[in-house]
């Protein structure tokens, strides 16, 4: 044994019965002042000093500290074997002793003492025993004084903490190693996380008992950090961009930054950006931005001096304009000229607008926003409760984060400006005022959707016809967006054009459907998915007659007068641009006062809903008491619409009106030329019943012609109606298919003037087909009274 060892012995009750030289040295005390006395005197602490009882487990590795005989403290590292007497009854303990600052000259203790990963040996009740340089240094004490503690007393009361030490008890109960990742925090108010993976292995004696616990720490903050940064990529794919909202973008990206990443995060858009109609601009470093969202971490982190869409120019050497016109991320820090002027400038700002920032931001970070090489705006992350700035891997992680958020702003940006495109289209198509007309009072409504697929195809109109008649029409383009709207353009025009033809309503929906196969044939790009519905309805106040054709639309709904509704029956037709299947009308007069529902299916139909309920829901909401048809819309649409509808919704409410009898009267004309004299006066004097003298002489002219080339050209039998509605209206029937041209006749031509004449003494005259011949009418506006 070296001299800086010693031995003693040690019986069953504790007394001391053996003393080496060695223990002299290290104490002061003789063997005759030693033997004899009870091992406890000789402790620090005196009678009541630490001393384990006979009977107690040994323990063989013990840091204690003895008295020397001068009266100064001595720390000894023991090694404890207990001796067993007859009948292996507790005979004592051999002590070996060497002190706890000693050297160890074998090449194992060199290694234990110069590691550079914190090493610390625990005795089973978990008292440190033996501890490296390093490991003295991470738990900031000297050997001598850590030697003996607890582990808890030495790391604290943290989770890290306590899990180590649930760990060695597993490792002590189970003799296996464990491997644990642990993470310090200075203080609780401190985010910054040292992060440990803590290696815990059984120590044995010769005996291959369980003599100790032995602990050795890997520093992987780094790592830890690193895996960190991968979880923030993987959470930004996720989070960012869920919804077609810039705004909603912005508000992610700050809640995903804060407070994982920054203190403090915010979120400035060029200006131009959150106007769906302003063309992209160039966004260099004095562009005007306007702060879209901003977060905080809570209390002590800092807040802002803009408030939410507050429009900024910020200097030219402050991060955020330096990352404009850099087009790459900014760092800066404290004790940077132009970021400590920066940081004065806002705290001036925040005590002019009478808000507080909370002193001590240490780092900021500007990224600018970009997206198909276009900038967006700037993103900002500030730090002052965290201790740490920020570095270069945290600038290439920002970049990447925003390079992702950029893409969904430019992806929302691009959304709403075509939304506000394809709206405003679809505005300029719609009827804005609809025309005068007297066969039915008209309400509506539009409601666009909402929805990320964009603008519908959905669309309505009321297009005037001869003889005080109406069509009402209502279709559905399939699709969203530009395209859709475009389309939606073509047939509402084709409807119209059909219409002044005056066909009938299954013969439109025929010519409609050629139509809208032929564009399909086109296979165009800017009409990937060309298909749609129609339904076209012709309503007549003279006989109050409405004629009603469908290409897979639904019904119209009928609210007759007595409050009774129901569903117009119809058989429809296909879809516009099936082709191949005939359409078919339906005809039903109505009395004068009935409301006819016409709608698009985003009205009835959606995720989940029920058809048939919805049409029910539709019927009562029609019938309920309305002040006005305009009224009654927002009745129908409030109880019938869904919460969220996921399609455009086109409504269209006509009240039929009736024309009396006072204001029709007919004859039927004999197919004689001398019967045209007769024919003129008939309507001379219904115009003087009518108080219509004013216009009786342009009347008159315009009966004698029409009359004579019906009798000339036509075949009986001929028929004569005057109707005084908005403008005095005469037509001539005959069944004869074909139809007048206008022609300008030569100078000694005997005939071809009538029409010419008719055309020019008239508001507008045309022809119409009908079941077993035409009709020729000519419209002429009545005397102002």
């Amino acid at each position: 044994m070296d001299d800086a060892s010693a031995a003693l012995v040690v019986d069953a009750r504790g007394v001391v019965t053996g003393w080496s030289e060695g223990a002299r040295r290290l104490t002061g005390f003789s063997a005759d002042e030693a033997v004899g006395r009870p091992v406890r005197d000789l402790l620090a602490g005196g009678p009541g000093g630490r001393h384990d009882p006979p009977g107690r487990p040994a323990v063989p590795v013990e840091v204690v500290t003895v008295r020397h005989r001068d009266g100064h403290p001595v720390t000894l590292r023991l090694t404890v074997c207990p001796v067993r007497g007859p009948g292996d009854a507790d005979a004592g303990y051999v002590v070996t002793a060497v002190p706890a600052g000693a050297e160890e000259t074998t090449l194992a203790g060199q290694v234990f003492e110069q590691s550079s990963l914190p090493i610390s040996v625990l005795d089973t009740e978990h008292r440190f025993v033996r501890i490296n340089a390093a490991a003295c240094e991470e738990l900031g004490g000297s050997e001598q004084d850590l030697l003996g503690r607890p582990f808890l007393d030495v790391a604290g009361a943290e989770e890290g903490a306590r899990s180590i030490d649930r760990h060695m008890r597993t490792v002590a109960e189970t003799g296996r190693p464990l491997r644990d990742e642990t993470y310090s925090q200075a203080a609780a108010a401190d985010p910054d996380q040292q992060a440990w993976d803590v290696e815990m292995w059984p120590v044995r004696d010769a005996a291959g008992r369980l003599a100790a616990t032995a602990l050795a720490g890997l520093d992987s903050t780094e790592q830890h950090r690193a895996r960190r940064r991968l979880v923030l990529l993987d959470e930004a794919a996720a989070a960012l961009g869920t919804t077609l909202d810039v705004i909603r973008t912005a508000e992610e990206l700050v809640e995903l930054l804060v407070p994982d990443f920054a203190d403090f995060a915010a979120v400035d858009l060029l200006d131009w950006v959150l106007d769906a109609e302003a063309p992209p601009l160039r966004g260099d470093a004095e562009a005007v931005l306007r702060r879209a969202a901003h977060a905080s971490s809570g209390p002590g982190a800092p807040d802002t001096v803009v408030p939410l869409g507050r429009a900024d120019v910020h200097p030219p050497y402050s991060p955020p304009a330096r990352a404009l016109r850099e087009g790459r991320a900014v760092i800066a820090r404290t004790g940077e000229p132009d970021f400590d002027r920066w940081m004065a400038e806002r705290g001036a700002e925040a005590l002019r607008t009478r808000t507080t920032r909370p002193p001590g931001i240490h780092a900021e970070l500007a990224v600018p926003l970009r997206a198909r090489g276009t900038t967006l705006g700037v993103a900002l992350a500030v730090r002052n409760v965290r201790r740490d700035g920020f570095a270069a891997d945290d600038a290439l992680l920002a970049e990447e984060i925003a390079s992702r958020a950029a893409v969904s702003v430019d992806n929302a940006r691009r959304f709403a400006r075509e939304r506000a495109t394809a709206l405003t289209l679809q505005h300029s198509l719609l009827p804005g005022v609809l025309p005068g007309q007297a066969a039915v009072e008209i309400a509506h409504r539009y409601l666009p959707s909402a929805s990320a697929a964009g603008i519908g195809g959905d669309w309505f109109d009321v297009i005037p016809l001869s003889g005080t008649r109406v069509a009402l029409v209502v279709g559905d383009v399939v699709g969203h967006g530009i395209p859709s709207t475009a389309t939606m353009g073509r047939l509402c025009t084709a409807v119209r054009t059909l219409a002044d033809v005056d066909l009938p309503p299954e013969e439109l929906l025929t010519h409609l459907d050629d139509l809208v196969t032929h564009l399909a044939a086109d296979d165009r790009e800017d009409v990937p998915e060309l298909g749609a519905t129609c339904l076209y309805a012709v309503y007549d106040p003279v006989s109050r007659r409405l004629t009603v054709a469908a290409a897979g639309h639904p019904a119209p709904a009928l609210l007759m007068p007595d409050g009774a509704c129901r569903l117009v029956p119809l058989n429809p037709g296909p879809p516009l641009g099936v082709g191949g299947l005939p359409f078919e009308a339906t005809e039903l007069e109505l009395p004068e006062g009935c409301v006819v529902a016409f709608y698009t299916d985003g009205l009835v139909q959606g995720r989940g809903r029920d058809l048939d309920h919805a049409t029910r829901e539709l019927c009562r909401a029609l019938a309920a008491p309305a002040e006005s048809l305009d009224a009654l819309c927002d009745v129908v649409l409030k109880a019938v619409l869904p919460e969220e509808p996921g399609d455009d919704v086109a409504l269209l409410l006509a009240r039929t009106r009736a024309l009396g009898a006072g204001q029709v009267a007919a004859r039927d004309v004999s197919p004689d030329p001398g019967a045209v004299q007769a024919v003129r006066q008939w309507a001379v004097d219904l115009l003087s019943a009518w108080e219509l003298d004013d216009i009786a002489f342009v009347t008159e002219l315009v009966v004698s012609e029409l009359v004579t080339n019906a009798i000339r050209y036509g075949e009986p039998p001929i028929r004569l109606r005057l109707i005084r509605d908005r403008t005095l209206i005469c037509e001539v029937t005959d069944a004869s298919p074909t139809s007048p041209h206008l022609r300008r006749a030569h100078a000694f031509d005997e005939g071809g003037r009538g029409l010419l004449l008719v055309a020019q003494l008239t508001q507008r005259w045309g022809s119409r087909q009908a079941d077993g011949g035409k009709t020729i009418w000519a419209e002429q506006a009545l005397p102002r009274r």
